[in-house]
């Protein structure tokens, strides 16, 4: 096949966050099985306008804003003439909406709708923008063959009325050559571990008051956060305000080797976004033998067995989380057993199988036109 992709971001954005990580680990996967893959998306600060990336050839067009409305124009001016067997539209945030002008067969990838929880976000501007977009895909797409990432997204899609037998779950995944799959050495102290982006809408201040009211119960615990984001400073503020900032370490970005080493280390892994398309953050932290405690939301819901993996508590409940990190902190052989199982867990996804199923659904679609 001759594959184009149209992605928001690629693999270097640094704004790049699951989506591309999903996009980028199947599409070179495709390369490997003898398919030419394009990929299409915005430019950044620093980046080439043409480079090639584990066998993608990326072309860079535009600002990450106004991407969106620059596919059409390019798609006419270039893509069209290079006789493509397949486009795939990555829908990630802003849609391409690209039924409404690509002749080629389309296969579409969702991660999740960001719906109201864009309001958290951002604001009432750019919130409406974001979700009147999402509504206008409910019939632009309405045909559409569709891969998603869950259960969720699947049963999303069957509440805005989607004929759902035009749909493949593509489950996201990891490289687990790149990761433990065992059990090793834990910090000697109770430590809690938020992996992810900074975000206003991943609700990370739900886990501040929460390990506040536990420091009461384990003064020697330690919360470790990784990864980076424009919410940073609102945290680092909140820590002191709650007068938890000497048990509080800001990690920020680390190399993959930094990350396998922290997520090994902890004794629990905490996920309190309000909504995810999965939680590839989730099965990373299993695949390094430790449990999560994720909120009970669509995608994250899916990428944990609750009581087997980790454990689900309500969203914004900040005493339903507090309590099910304090059954892991106080209970040993639990808190092993879970993490046993949770190597088990993550057994269970690999991007091998993703892209096979993505490849297959590829074939039947153009097999179809």
């Amino acid at each position: 096949m001759k594959i184009l992709l149209i992605n928001w971001q690629d693999i270097k954005n640094p704004f790049g966050g699951g989506a591309e990580v999903h996009a980028h680990e199947i599409m070179k996967r495709l390369f490997k099985k003898g398919h030419e893959v394009f990929q299409f998306s915005c430019k950044f600060d620093g980046c080439l306008d043409y480079e090639e990336i584990d066998g993608i050839k990326i072309f860079r067009k535009g600002l990450r804003n106004t991407f969106n409305f620059i596919v059409p124009y390019w798609y006419f001016k270039l893509f069209k003439k290079m006789n493509f067997d397949i486009i795939i539209d990555d829908i990630n945030k802003i849609p391409f909406y690209t039924p409404l002008y690509v002749k080629e067969p389309i296969l579409a990838i969702s991660h999740h709708f960001f719906g109201k929880s864009i309001f958290r976000e951002t604001n009432l501007f750019f919130g409406l923008y974001v979700l009147i977009a999402e509504y206008i895909v409910n019939y632009v797409y309405k045909n559409t063959n569709f891969a998603v990432v869950s259960e969720s997204t699947l049963q999303e899609f069957k509440e805005r009325h989607f004929n759902t037998s035009q749909f493949k779950i593509v489950y996201n995944a990891f490289d687990k050559e790149n990761f433990p799959m065992k059990l090793t050495q834990k910090y000697e102290i109770p430590t809690i571990t938020y992996f992810g982006r900074l975000k206003k809408y991943k609700s990370i201040d739900h886990l501040f008051y929460s390990f506040s009211n536990l420091l009461k119960i384990y003064p020697n615990a330690k919360l470790e956060i990784i990864g980076k984001g424009d919410y940073k400073e609102n945290l680092e503020n909140l820590a002191k305000n709650l007068n938890i900032s000497k048990n509080v370490i800001f990690h920020g970005f680390v190399d993959d080797n930094k990350k396998i080493e922290l997520l090994s280390k902890s004794w629990i892994v905490v996920n309190t976004s309000m909504k995810e398309g999965w939680g590839i953050t989730n099965i990373e932290a299993n695949a390094c033998g430790t449990p999560v405690v994720s909120a009970n939301v669509p995608g994250l819901r899916d990428s944990v067995k609750d009581g087997f993996s980790g454990y689900l508590y309500e969203y914004g409940n900040i005493k339903d989380l507090e309590n099910k990190i304090s059954i892991l902190i106080s209970n040993n052989e639990l808190r092993n057993r879970l993490s046993k199982n949770s190597i088990e867990w993550a057994n269970n996804f690999s991007w091998d199988s993703s892209a096979q199923i993505l490849e297959n659904f590829c074939l039947e679609i153009i097999n179809k036109s």
